[in-house]
């Protein structure tokens, strides 16, 4: 019984460990293509493409409006994948772990009592 509970144990945390990994690995994904197409847009719109750097136009605030807004959301991914770097986040995380584990462990003492 107690080996297939570890093994059990070890199976839940290879998955965890996993998928962080992969919100990490998407994040960073993200983030480059973020950097990419805005630079693309900013270049696009200034006009190097069409007339060289000799005739840049001057930026315009509408230029900013997809990396703003685009960023806005990129940040809200990077606090959901690094939210256990934030004190507060961890340590709620952890409280909460703690109480389902506690549930979950009460009630396998009242399966083996039955």
């Amino acid at each position: 019984m107690e080996l297939v509970i570890m093994e059990n144990n070890n199976d839940r945390k290879y998955r965890k460990a996993r998928k962080r990994v992969k919100e990490i690995k998407d994040f960073y994904t993200h983030l480059i293509v973020y950097i990419i197409v805005n630079i693309f847009l900013i270049i696009m719109h200034l006009g190097i493409f069409q007339s060289g750097l000799a005739n840049v136009e001057i930026p315009k605030w509408s230029m900013f409006i997809t990396p703003f807004s685009w960023g806005i959301g990129l940040f809200f991914h990077w606090l959901k994948v690094f939210k256990d770097s934030f004190k507060f986040f961890k340590d709620w995380e952890d409280r909460k772990i703690q109480e389902y584990l506690d549930r979950e462990e009460e009630e396998l003492k009242r399966m083996r009592k039955s």
